[in-house]
């Protein structure tokens, strides 16, 4: 077996570039953070895809997904109250 050692190489260096004082913090979204401007959040299967000011507009944009995909489980999260309500589509 070959032993080889790492050896640094010189003249390649990693510059981190600061933002300008001027520039905006950029705030890290992901899972850490989400931005919630509503009240009721829309879950698809358990994880929160939006927000919504009211429970009217956050049913509508649910029930477009669940027509579209019927197999996911989609709802509505109360964040004040802490209801879930599960947006089923109407059998006829």
């Amino acid at each position: 077996m070959e032993h080889r050692e790492m050896v640094a190489r010189e003249g390649n260096k990693i510059v981190a570039k600061k933002p300008a004082p001027e520039e905006p913090a950029q705030e890290l979204l992901g899972q850490r953070k989400r931005p919630e401007k509503g009240r009721f959040l829309l879950e698809v299967d358990r994880q929160t895809k939006t927000s919504y000011a009211t429970y009217e507009a956050a049913e509508e944009a649910g029930l477009v997904i669940k027509r579209g995909q019927p197999i996911l489980q989609v709802a509505v999260y109360d964040a004040v109250a802490g209801v879930k309500k599960i947006i089923e589509l109407l059998k006829s």
